[in-house]
């Protein structure tokens, strides 16, 4: 480290992944970064064309090659130059030459490309990009785009209990209350990975994706942990009111503990004035309901225990 910042070390590097994961942060503070993105196919197809035309590619060929398989080949190669001209290359190379020309059949490529490759690094970056690309299809409710992202996982090798536990919590980050079929149906997929693993699980994962994408959203679950969660670490950890707590010995009994609680069962409306939040946090609401889905008969619920409150026991407007 010293020796760079005096400059004694010029350095230089390359890497194929995020520097952000592989590269100390205090150097990397004292680097300047210069990001190379992926060749489109276009450029991969006027690259290829290039390497077919010059003398210090295939000028000295007749090549008979179609524009589709130029396109394939740029596809195949996810945007990277090298890939794209050596699989031209074995192309041409391994093609039958018919009257002095070189033919280039779908069948020639189909023998050198093989299955994809995809780029795909289950503990780097990409990793990281497709999942949120898949959480945030959901989330918008772009079934196919959803569909695509988790496809781009699997056939890459992405582990589909991985991706059922992203499910199983954006079920309830993201859906919640307006659909709580949606949880059940993530861990019945996440048991189906289980059951059956790659690939036969990919139809139970699509199931899920499809469910979540198109159901109702409200990330109120979410919402009302984290205001919880504030409090919790923030205010005065007040002491469980005595009327809720168990008393199990008999100086517990003689304290107070479980005094004057009240059996909600035992009324008509299964509902009681019993004070049940500390001191200081007497009508903080976490949970604000909203209108979409099945959370619009949860929030008529809400209301309606408010309002009885309000009625019975004079509670202070709820705040928060």
């Amino acid at each position: 480290m010293p020796y760079v910042e005096r400059g004694s070390i010029i350095l230089i590097g390359a890497t194929t992944e995020n520097p952000s994961f592989e590269v100390n942060a205090a150097l990397l503070s004292r680097m300047r970064v210069f990001v190379l993105h992926a060749l489109t196919a276009d450029e991969l197809v006027h690259l290829l064309h290039n390497a077919i035309e010059s003398h210090r590619g295939f000028a000295d060929f007749t090549i008979d090659i179609s524009d589709d398989l130029l396109h394939a080949i740029a596809d195949y190669a996810n945007g990277d130059a090298r890939t794209a001209l050596n699989t031209l290359e074995m192309a041409v190379t391994n093609a039958r030459i018919v009257d002095g020309v070189t033919q280039v059949t779908k069948d020639d490529l189909a023998q050198i490309m093989g299955t994809k490759a995809l780029l795909y690094d289950k503990h780097g970056e990409e990793h990281y990009n497709i999942i949120s690309a898949l959480h945030k299809s959901m989330r918008n409710s772009d079934v196919d785009a959803a569909i695509y992202w988790l496809a781009r996982m699997l056939e890459a090798g992405e582990d589909p209990l991985y991706v059922a536990r992203r499910l199983v919590r954006f079920a309830s980050e993201d859906v919640g209350m307006a659909d709580s079929r949606a949880l059940e149906i993530a861990i019945a997929a996440y048991q189906a990975c289980q059951f059956l693993g790659m690939p036969e699980c990919n139809v139970h994962l699509t199931h899920a994706v499809t469910y979540l994408a198109l159901a109702p959203k409200s990330n109120q679950m979410e919402v009302a942990y984290n205001s919880a969660a504030a409090d919790a670490k923030n205010t005065m950890a007040e002491p469980v009111p005595l009327q809720i707590r168990n008393g199990v010995t008999g100086l517990m009994k003689d304290l107070g503990y479980g005094k004057d609680y009240q059996y909600a069962h035992d009324t008509k409306d299964k509902l009681t004035t019993m004070q049940t939040m500390p001191d200081n946090l007497v009508g903080k609401r976490y949970y604000h309901p909203t209108d979409q889905g099945s959370e619009a008969r949860v929030k008529q619920r809400v209301e309606q225990i408010r309002k009885w409150h309000e009625e019975h026991d004079g509670r202070a407007e709820p705040r928060g």
